[in-house]
């Protein structure tokens, strides 16, 4: 029973999956249901089943959010990943946009650093 993601000798419930990844268990489940993965094989009681690839594939979620990628943007990456064809140039246009906007975020920062340390300057003086 075993899929890209799963194999029996490393499959996981889902409250070990959470635990590995300090994801809650709802978290999980809604990536799967954004398919950001793959859906899970299922015991014979049911219960969800998840391999070692889940694993890395919520780490990569959760590095790629910490970097400020949007969940679309997050399953765009991993569709590029799958097909790896013409990945490449794809890739790159992404990134590219996501550098525009850390780009304008980190001006609209310095912006506001160089308020902040006015109106402090004025405070101080007073």
């Amino acid at each position: 029973m075993a899929t890209n993601h799963q194999t029996e000798s490393t499959a996981m419930q889902i409250g070990e999956v959470a635990k590995r990844t300090s994801l809650t268990v709802d978290a999980i489940r809604f990536y799967e249901k954004r398919k950001l993965l793959p859906k899970a094989v299922r015991s014979a009681g049911r219960f969800r089943l998840y391999g070692q690839g889940t694993i890395e594939r919520l780490h990569f979620i959760q590095q790629m959010q910490g970097l400020g990628f949007s969940l679309r943007e997050v399953g765009e990456l991993i569709q590029l990943r799958e097909r790896k064809a013409d990945a490449c140039e794809s890739v790159k246009g992404l990134l590219r946009a996501k550098l525009i906007e850390v780009r304008a975020k980190l001006q609209e920062l310095r912006h506001l650093e160089s308020e902040l340390e006015t109106d402090l300057r004025s405070v101080t003086a007073n």
